[in-house]
């Protein structure tokens, strides 16, 4: 899958299901994207292994690989909606980054 085509099928479905029937603060997409980090996290903190996929009762999927691809989807979906140039600006970042400091000069 390209990054076009994960941006235009997450934004069909959000659609689909209703996310988009009104208008959305862009600052509450935005934390709904961090509460997919979020929920990584947890599951981390359970420790999931981070292969591991596994399905709750619901037969609904779940582990950290799952909640990070929650958080694209979000992302993606966010991208088409606000017409985010999102491919664009990652090539960008990625050619700075390969011009940056070992670790940023940081830490952590």
């Amino acid at each position: 899958m390209t990054v076009e085509e994960l941006i235009q099928q997450s934004h069909a479905t959000a659609i689909e299901k209703g996310w988009w029937d009104e208008d959305r603060v862009f600052a509450e997409v935005i934390a709904l994207a961090h509460s997919e980090l979020s929920e990584a996290l947890e599951e981390c903190r359970e420790g999931k292994a981070f292969r591991e996929i596994y399905y709750d009762e619901k037969e609904k999927p779940c582990g950290i690989a799952i909640e990070l691809a929650d958080l694209l989807i979000r992302v993606a979906d966010m991208c088409a909606h606000y017409n985010i140039p999102i491919e664009v600006a990652l090539e960008i970042k990625m050619e700075y980054n390969k011009t940056r400091p070992y670790r940023h000069g940081k830490k952590f």
